[in-house]
């Protein structure tokens, strides 16, 4: 019943910039971070960063706001193949508004299937790029 509660809709400007993000050829480390406007209930970009760490998307997030990241990195496998997995991120640290955390909450669902991803984490913690 929660894949389909939808408490805000994706901004088409949103909706085209993502999919620029998914088909970008850069390949330094990037990201997209979203938040939720709460008079218009609708999940809009909030700033987009290029080469940027994990360690420093990190320190980009608020400490007690909710915010959903979208995320492409350098990836060296084992073998040695390199790929850059594109992972949605859903921040939602200690000490949010519970109506905050229910409108992402309620939002997640909708904007993963708007952005085809299918690595998502929830938390604060971010994945680890290799070098």
């Amino acid at each position: 019943m929660s894949d389909s509660l939808v408490v805000c809709e994706v901004d088409p400007e949103l909706k085209e910039k993502l999919r620029k993000f998914r088909f970008r050829k850069e390949t330094d480390n990037a990201a997209m971070i979203m938040k939720v406007d709460k008079d218009r209930q609708m999940v809009v970009l909030e700033e987009e960063f290029q080469n940027i760490s994990p360690e420093e998307l990190k320190t980009e997030l608020p400490e007690r706001q909710p915010r959903f990241v979208v995320y492409s990195y350098k990836y060296v496998h084992e073998d040695g193949r390199v790929s850059y997995p594109l992972c949605f991120i859903f921040s939602s640290p200690v000490g949010c508004k519970p109506e905050q955390q229910m409108m992402y909450a309620g939002s997640k669902n909708r904007l993963v299937q708007t952005a085809e991803l299918t690595k998502v984490w929830a938390g604060a913690g971010l994945p680890k790029a290799r070098e």
